[in-house]
């Protein structure tokens, strides 16, 4: 028996690997996270699986479902949105896991920030504009911010920005990041990326809150900050130069 992390993707049923959803249909349990997971993947699971919502749930519960599988020798898909490997609470089911001795497998998924620039149809590395990419998020009731992990302490480097799980507080990204990148620095707020309800709004720093009132968005949006946003005369990459030979491009 088996538990299956998986990595569903940003939201489109279509966005999910080959093996995660292999993983899905060979696995007669599956625990999925409700309000961020589509109902479309669940289709991929064996007629009679034990499919459970896990939106409700506390951390013991779900182990529970984890040891009633165990006990069963029944293997577990179990499904988060995104990522696994950004704030996806992995770690502190792997932990219990290890401390029950029930093994797991991780699969990964396309991150909401890719489906996002994608809809954006923009790179989010370009050269000499910014080549760091930095994932991050404001305070919040699920988990506080490491002291040193702040906005500015992050905008100082002039990278681009992926803000997650921060739309309430635009204001307060605003007022921190203004300071560093500039008024009139590039913003684009995505709404639920890949979804058939997919939003995007696009600003600057000195207009984004506005144009955000316009459209009230609560949650599920991603914030990017950065000049990479809308650089139309970047230097072009040595990459493809006819002078530049390498094995890896």
């Amino acid at each position: 028996m088996t538990v299956h992390f998986i990595g569903a993707g940003p939201g489109a049923p279509d966005l999910i690997t080959l093996r995660g959803r292999d993983l899905i249909a060979s696995s007669p349990v599956c625990l999925f996270a409700g309000s961020l997971v589509p109902r479309a993947l669940l289709e991929h699971c064996p007629k009679g699986a034990r499919v459970i919502d896990t939106a409700p749930m506390s951390l013991d519960e779900i182990c529970a479902e984890f040891s009633r599988a165990h006990s069963a020798g029944q293997d577990v898909a179990r499904l988060h949105s995104g990522d696994l490997s950004i704030w996806s609470a992995l770690g502190e089911q792997i932990r219990r896991l290890d401390g029950l001795d029930i093994p797991y497998t991780i699969t990964p998924g396309v991150p909401a920030f890719a489906a996002a620039a994608a809809s954006l149809g923009c790179e989010l590395t370009l050269p000499e504009v910014a080549q760091s990419l930095v994932l991050t998020r404001t305070p919040g009731r699920a988990s506080s911010m490491p002291a040193l992990e702040t906005l500015e302490a992050f905008a100082r480097t002039q990278a681009t920005l992926a803000i997650h799980l921060s739309i309430h507080a635009l204001g307060q990204v605003v007022a921190d990041l203004t300071p560093h990148y500039g008024a009139d620095c590039p913003v684009a707020i995505v709404y639920r990326a890949s979804w058939p309800e997919q939003k995007i709004i696009r600003g600057t720093l000195s207009t984004i809150a506005q144009q955000l009132a316009k459209t009230p968005i609560e949650r599920t949006a991603l914030i990017f900050v950065g000049r990479a946003l809308d650089a139309p005369d970047f230097r072009e990459s040595a990459l493809y130069d006819a002078a530049y030979q390498r094995r890896y491009r």
